[in-house]
C-alpha cells in the first residue's frame, strides 16, 4: 500500500471512530508498527491528527488530564444530562441492588427515581445524602474522600466493593472512545470503577455527547463492556455500535 493511500485510510478511520491504537492500525492496514508510528508522526506534524500514547485521535478530539470541579460540571450540557438521567432512572426495577457511581449525570438520576423497592450503594457523599433523604436504603463506601469530584476512592473503597454483587450499575466517564474505552483522569477512581463493574450484572455508562472521542489518562473498561446511554449523537460515526442507546432531549 502506498504511503499516501495509507495516510488517507488512517484519517478515514479516525473520522469514523474518533481514536485508534497503533496495534489496531497495524492489523487493519497490514503494516509494521514502525511504519504506522512514522505515519502518525507525519500526520501529526501536519495537524491532521493528534498523537496520544499508543495511538492517535482525530484532530477535533480532546485529551483531558484532570477532573473539573463538580460545581462546574453540573452546569455543563444540562439538558442532555437530564434526558440521559431520566431514561437511566426508568431502568431500575423492584428488587434491584444498584451501584451508583459518583458524577453529575448519575446524580441527576436521583431526581427521577420512582422505584421504592431498590437498594443503592454509592461512592458519592452527595448521592448518599440525597438517596437517604428520599427514603431509599443506601450504603456508602468507606475510604479516601476526593473533594473535586465529591467521591470516595482508594484501597478501602475497593475492598468494600468486593463483598457486593449488583444487579445494575450506572457509571460516569470523562471519555468514551472505541479504541481506548471509558476513561477518567484519576487512577484511584479508575480502579474503583473497574472493580464495581466486575461485580455488576448489567452495566450502564452515562455519557453526554461531549464525552465521545475524548480520552483521559486511565481507561477502566472496554467500549463494548457496557450499555452507553447518551443524548442523540450527530452523524453516523457510532452507528455501528449496538450498545449505544440514544435518548431525545426535551
Amino acid at each position: 500500500m502506498l504511503t499516501e493511500e495509507r495516510h488517507q485510510k488512517i484519517l478515514s478511520i479516525l473520522e469514523n471512530n474518533g481514536s485508534i491504537s497503533v496495534q489496531q492500525l497495524t492489523k487493519l492496514l497490514e503494516s509494521s508498527e514502525s511504519t504506522i508510528r512514522r505515519d502518525l508522526n507525519v500526520l501529526g506534524e501536519e495537524g491532521l491528527l493528534v498523537k496520544v500514547r499508543g495511538g492517535a485521535m482525530a484532530s477535533d478530539g480532546v485529551f483531558s488530564t484532570k477532573d473539573d470541579d463538580v460545581l462546574y460540571r453540573s452546569g455543563q450540557n444540562a439538558e442532555e444530562k437530564i434526558a440521559i438521567a431520566r431514561y437511566a432512572a426508568s431502568l431500575i426495577e423492584p428488587g434491584d441492588f444498584v451501584y451508583l457511581d459518583a458524577g453529575t449525570t448519575t446524580g441527576s438520576m436521583i431526581d427521577f427515581l420512582t422505584e421504592r423497592q431498590a437498594v443503592f450503594v454509592t461512592n458519592a457523599t452527595d448521592h448518599a445524602r440525597r438517596l437517604s433523604g428520599k427514603g431509599y436504603t443506601t450504603y456508602i463506601l468507606g475510604g479516601e474522600f476526593k473533594a473535586v469530584t465529591e467521591a470516595v476512592v482508594g484501597e478501602e473503597a475497593i475492598a468494600n466493593l468486593s463483598k457486593y454483587n449488583f444487579t445494575k450499575g450506572f457509571w460516569g466517564a470523562n471519555g468514551a472512545s472505541p479504541s481506548y474505552g471509558f476513561s477518567t483522569p484519576d487512577i484511584r477512581e479508575a480502579m474503583l470503577k473497574e472493580r464495581a463493574m466486575q461485580h455488576c450484572g448489567r452495566r450502564y455508562v452515562l455519557c453526554d455527547s461531549s464525552k465521545f472521542s475524548r480520552i483521559s489518562c486511565v481507561s477502566f473498561a472496554d467500549f463494548n463492556s457496557a450499555t452507553i446511554i447518551t443524548s442523540r449523537l450527530e452523524g453516523d460515526m457510532y452507528s455501528q455500535y449496538t450498545n449505544i442507546v440514544e435518548v431525545n432531549r426535551k
